[in-house]
């Protein structure tokens, strides 16, 4: 009987072992989870849960008791130490395990500030796990002063919900714009009107330079000379893949853990999938941080395990929610040299990048229609002038028939 052995009991983890059994394996299941609690979502943790909208319970993929019903060994606050790769044995916090196949689903792992500028006093937060937020949530009280460092969509996810709850928001991002690594201008200016009109106090081209306080953070300053008075402070600076166990291992790394495309490593018997590992896209590599990727490079992982030889095609799509407004991302906008709008704020308003001609991706504001064609067009290697798309005359869903 073939023991398959996942480390990560995230959203990739969960997946690959209900897709093994879903799809017939009949031998042994371990999925292994360093947190006490069953896999979760993440994206709704730093918003419906942590406004109370969303109940523990409802967090959860799947009741803890369904992987007991499948035969899966689900071992939570278990940590790995280490991996015989040559033996296929794992030495955990709680024994030695044998493998036949064996799959890193290990995520990634939120940059916190350095101590020496202030990261390790109590009253600084990172937004990534369930622990994370149940720690901060008590301090989301009326008029409470939070600063936020980062402008990206966690930071800037964070600060709508503080926003939301009346907390007094500073946000500090210190490239020229918010968004600027994962946006064009246009996006980056709709948010920032958006933030701006909730009373955020958003400061871009100013970093941080420390954190002040004895033991918990009571105050900021900043690299433009300015100092801020803080109840505590949400860090959104970014997030790297979780790999040291995987190298510790022999497994290959490029930007992230190397996998072929069918989630195979360089290491007999190992795979990999989700946040932690990049794949061959478009004769490039690419690492994405999404949930879709997470779930869908992990089921083609989980039917390769079962003898598919299947590759995972990856069609990028992402979302972020602020205060009233659904962001919908389809496609990857990096090369892009022009922004084609269509629609305005306050209505529906979508961005669409070019690469000259090409259609490369498509950031979609409270406009379903236009996430929906764009995403459409984008997998179907289809590009529409952007002339077209521009005007407001055109039906969108007619161009899915040209």
């Amino acid at each position: 009987m073939r023991h398959i052995v996942v480390i990560g009991a995230g959203q990739a983890g969960s997946s690959c072992v209900v897709k093994l059994r879903n799809g017939g394996f009949d031998g042994k299941i371990t999925l292994i989870g360093a947190e006490s609690h069953p896999p979760y979502q993440r994206p709704p943790l730093s918003k419906a849960y942590l406004m109370g909208d969303m109940t523990l319970e409802r967090l959860f993929l799947r009741p803890e008791s369904f992987y007991g019903e499948n035969d899966i060994d689900l071992r939570l606050g278990v940590t790995v130490e280490a991996i015989d790769a040559a033996g296929q044995k794992i030495t955990t916090s709680d024994g030695v395990i044998g493998y036949d196949e064996l799959v890193f689903t290990t995520g990634s792992i939120p940059h916190k500030l350095p101590a020496a500028i202030g990261g390790a006093l109590d009253g600084v937060h990172v937004v990534r796990g369930l622990a994370d937020v149940d720690a901060m949530e008590p301090r989301f009280v009326k008029d409470a002063r939070v600063l936020i460092v980062g402008g990206g969509y966690i930071g800037l996810e964070a600060a709508s919900v503080a926003a939301k709850l009346g907390l007094e928001v500073t946000l500090v991002e210190m490239a020229p714009r918010i968004l600027q690594r994962v946006a064009s201008p246009e996006t980056s200016d709709f948010f920032r009107t958006l933030h701006q009109g909730h009373g955020v106090d958003l400061r871009e081209g100013v970093g941080l330079e420390r954190l002040t306080g004895e033991g918990a953070v009571n105050g900021a300053a900043l690299t433009d000379g300015t100092t801020l008075d803080v109840d505590f402070v949400i860090v959104g600076v970014g997030i790297a893949p979780a790999t040291a166990l995987a190298e510790a291992a022999g497994v290959a790394l490029d930007n992230g853990i190397a996998v072929d495309g069918h989630g195979r490593t360089n290491v007999p018997h190992v795979w990999a999938a989700g946040d932690c590992a990049s794949f061959p896209y478009r004769g490039g590599r690419i690492r994405l941080e999404s949930v879709p990727n997470a779930i869908e490079q992990a089921e083609v992982v989980a039917e390769n395990l079962m003898g598919a030889e299947k590759d995972y095609t990856a069609k990028p799509w992402f979302w972020s929610d602020q205060y009233d407004v659904k962001l919908q991302i389809a496609g990857l906008n990096t090369g892009y040299d022009r922004i084609v709008t269509r629609g305005a704020a306050p209505g529906p308003v979508s961005f669409w990048y070019y690469k000259g001609e090409t259609l490369l991706a498509v950031d979609a504001a409270n406009d379903p229609r236009g996430y929906m064609v764009g995403k459409r067009l984008i997998e179907g290697g289809k590009s529409p002038a952007p002339e077209v798309v521009a005007d407001p005359e055109t039906d969108l869903k007619a161009l899915l028939k040209a």
